[in-house]
């Protein structure tokens, strides 16, 4: 769609939503400078990627989270209207619900931020347990959660079993680095024997909680420099916007975080598992 299309798409939409929702003037104008800020930015046809990326680029700018969702909720109204009046084929933004859009836009570490986070650790059993424990958040992107609960048999060559919420299990790929830094934890520094053990413990051998992830993130996020306000949930973040950034489509990246059931969800059905692990070669820039 050119931009003369585009601004008259914008004009009938501003007509429609000053005649028949009753806007003020100062909204109705809000709206078309929102609306016109992100398509300024568009080339071709506008895809869920687009607009997530547009959120992420406003909230590296500084704006107000007041502002973002004010955005937001312009363009889903906006793109409503449109595939309502039958301008366009399809909404960019339907399968994107206002929580998991906020959970796509928090703190995102740049690439040259992650390298500095992953290389904070320092020598002995602590520094090689929590560089793989950074490499893994971030080579994988599961929750904090999942990852203390993990045990030595969930990890393979190239996957990790991963328990999500529910209880459901999902298979999630894992780059070189992240695996290296695992059999180095374990092979120089893990004495106990057996698979069913958890992968990362404390000094005294107890499972490590989520409490202390969290804490060991903010230490090294401090040590190297990173002034940003982060936490393990930021390198999982970091690892969906960067592989967006890349190129990987968004619903393998839906899968690979475990956002909804691959199993009964239609819109995930046709992915393949040889499309999920092409898809993470291909994209993740540690891999």
């Amino acid at each position: 769609m050119t931009s003369e299309n585009w601004e008259l798409c914008i004009h009938d939409f501003l007509s429609y939503i000053a005649s028949e929702k009753g806007l003020s003037v100062n909204t109705i104008e809000a709206y078309g400078r929102d609306i016109r800020l992100f398509l300024s930015g568009v080339k071709g046809e506008v895809k869920e990627e687009d607009v997530i990326s547009h959120m992420s680029a406003l909230k590296e700018k500084g704006y107000a989270s007041a502002s973002i969702y004010r955005m937001l909720m312009a363009l889903r109204v906006f793109f409503r209207f449109l595939k309502r009046e039958g301008m366009v084929e399809r909404d960019p933004t339907a399968l994107l619900e206002s929580p998991k859009m906020w959970q796509l836009i928090p703190e995102v570490l740049t690439g040259e931020e992650v390298e500095r986070l992953l290389s904070a650790p320092g020598e002995g059993e602590e520094g090689a347990r929590d560089r793989a424990i950074l490499e893994t958040l971030y080579a994988t992107g599961i929750r904090v959660s999942e990852l203390c609960n993990l045990e030595v048999h969930d990890v393979g060559d190239k996957v990790i079993r991963v328990v999500g919420k529910g209880g459901k299990e999902r298979i999630v790929p894992i780059g070189e680095e992240a695996i290296h830094a695992i059999d180095r934890y374990l092979g120089e520094y893990r004495h106990d024997r057996g698979d069913h053990l958890p992968l990362f413990v404390t000094k005294k051998g107890r499972r490590l909680h989520r409490t202390s992830v969290w804490e060991k993130v903010k230490f090294y996020a401090k040590k190297v420099g990173i002034e940003k306000e982060i936490s393990p949930h930021t390198l999982r973040h970091s690892f969906a916007t960067h592989l967006l950034d890349h190129g990987a489509d968004l619903r393998v990246i839906q899968e690979m975080l475990g956002h909804a059931d691959i199993g009964t969800t239609d819109r995930y059905t046709h992915l393949s598992k040889k499309r999920l692990f092409d898809a993470f070669d291909q994209f993740h820039p540690r891999q």
